[in-house]
């Protein structure tokens, strides 16, 4: 068993993140008396009751099998209730592996608790199971991927969550208390990744269950691909978390803290990010700004980024600043000539002719590149892309661009989109002159 307690500490109070925090080891941790993480790609956490086990997630379908042996050489107890911090996949899709170990044992499968948002998200995912599947796959990429998906994992037919996943038994709306034994279980809901979120306080044992409310990067309130976020309510739930004075904080992401002096300085902080970026947001919207200038003036202290907990490693700032643009303004961008576009491949062949071809786009994509402008190098080669849809050459140079680009950036969620970019360009360049394709080239970037 790791002391997760003491590298945790350790890494707030010295402001360094040497190790990897965010770990899928499926191994299981002690915290406190009766109390146990299982670490991996969403954490379960178990609480030993006395009345059976309640965990604090599930984990994904193909961890979970994983995690249900990991709490089995720790207790035999059986599982007496589930609490889904939120329905993503990775949190709820190991449900399944908790209800065959039930049935195996010749018991009944555990009670699913979770907000009254959890069953309208299930029937989501099944309308846009394919959609899901696509933009997870592109995200995450590779084994992180399949963590993330579903069943018949290989192809956007199959199901995004997996048909086997409990749906809540017991639902509520803002607050919801539970008893085990003799302690309180308060559960509370905002909104904040997920308009299903809650967060949950043992009052005598002082333990604060934060699900992604806390993940140990910077808060995931901005996706690119995913439904709205909320990063007003988000931080007012961290609000509401310091009030309540807990003193061990366990995520469903990174590691546990511990005291309750450390926790409200971790909670602090990502509260302030979240309540800065949006009153920066809303003060440019209101002077009547245009997104495209607010995206590029509006920062984050680079102190706060700097905190082990907040480094832009998965979201970052300028995805939240997109969030909170849709959240009050909608979808126009504040652009005339975007609210009724032409198609992008119209555009790009005319930019193109005014430019002397496509050519002429890449060579000044590569320049840019050269130059550190990557932004711009990634625009220009777009549309040499669009406009010489059948050139291989040109597919080469855009996938080399966004090679490079993926390079540089420091989220997991841009990497993954220009990764996508750059491998959708090497197969048409495969595609349309197969002896000059190397597959490989770049890929394994970090």
């Amino acid at each position: 068993m790791a002391d997760l307690l003491a590298l945790s500490s350790r890494i707030i109070d010295g402001n360094v993140l040497d190790v990897p925090v965010n770990r899928v080891t499926n191994e299981l941790s002690e915290l406190a008396d009766d109390l146990a993480i299982v670490e991996s790609f969403s954490h379960c956490v178990a609480w030993r009751t006395g009345d059976g086990l309640v965990c604090f997630d599930a984990s994904g379908v193909h961890t979970g099998p994983a995690v249900v042996r990991a709490l089995r050489g720790w207790s035999a107890d059986p599982f007496a209730a589930l609490v889904y911090t939120h329905g993503h996949a990775d949190h709820v899709g190991g449900s399944g592996a908790c209800a065959a170990d039930a049935a195996d044992a010749g018991r009944a499968r555990p009670r699913v608790v979770g907000h009254e948002n959890v069953g309208a998200r299930f029937d989501r995912y099944a309308l846009t199971s394919g959609w899901n599947r696509l933009i997870n796959a592109r995200q995450f990429g590779g084994v992180a991927a399949e963590l993330q998906l579903g069943e018949a994992a290989g192809g956007p037919a199959g199901r995004f969550l997996p048909s086997e996943t409990l749906r809540p038994d017991e639902t509520f709306g803002l607050d919801h208390d539970l008893r085990f034994g003799d302690h309180l279980v308060a559960l509370h809901h905002a909104r904040g990744e997920t308009d299903d979120h809650l967060w949950a306080f043992v009052p005598d044992r002082k333990w604060l269950f934060a699900g992604d409310f806390v993940i140990w990067n910077f808060p995931n309130a901005g996706n690119p691909q995913k439904v709205q976020r909320y990063p007003i309510e988000w931080a007012a739930a961290l609000r509401a978390m310091i009030a309540a004075g807990p003193e061990l904080l366990v995520p469903a992401h990174g590691l546990p803290i511990e005291g309750a002096d450390r926790i409200a300085r971790v909670l602090d902080d990502i509260a302030t990010v979240l309540e800065r970026l949006v009153a920066d947001t809303l003060e440019r919207m209101n002077a009547g700004q245009t997104l495209d200038r607010i995206i590029h003036e509006v920062r984050v202290d680079p102190e706060l980024l700097d905190r082990p907990y907040l480094r832009p490693f998965y979201d970052e700032p300028e995805f939240v600043v997109h969030n909170v643009w849709r959240l009050f303004g909608g979808w126009w961008d504040g652009m005339a000539s975007r609210l009724k576009p032409s198609p992008d491949a119209q555009l790009a062949r005319v930019l193109a002719e005014l430019a002397g071809g496509a050519d002429a786009l890449v060579e000044r994509a590569e320049r840019a590149t050269e130059a550190g402008d990557l932004r711009l190098a990634c625009h220009l080669v777009d549309f040499a892309a669009l406009a010489a849809p059948d050139d291989p050459v040109v597919h080469g140079a855009r996938a080399a661009v966004y090679e490079v680009r993926r390079r540089a950036e420091p989220s997991l969620m841009a990497k993954g989109i220009f990764r996508g970019a750059a491998r959708e360009s090497r197969a048409a360049q495969s595609a349309l002159s197969p002896s000059t394709h190397d597959e490989t080239r770049g890929d394994s970037a970090t």
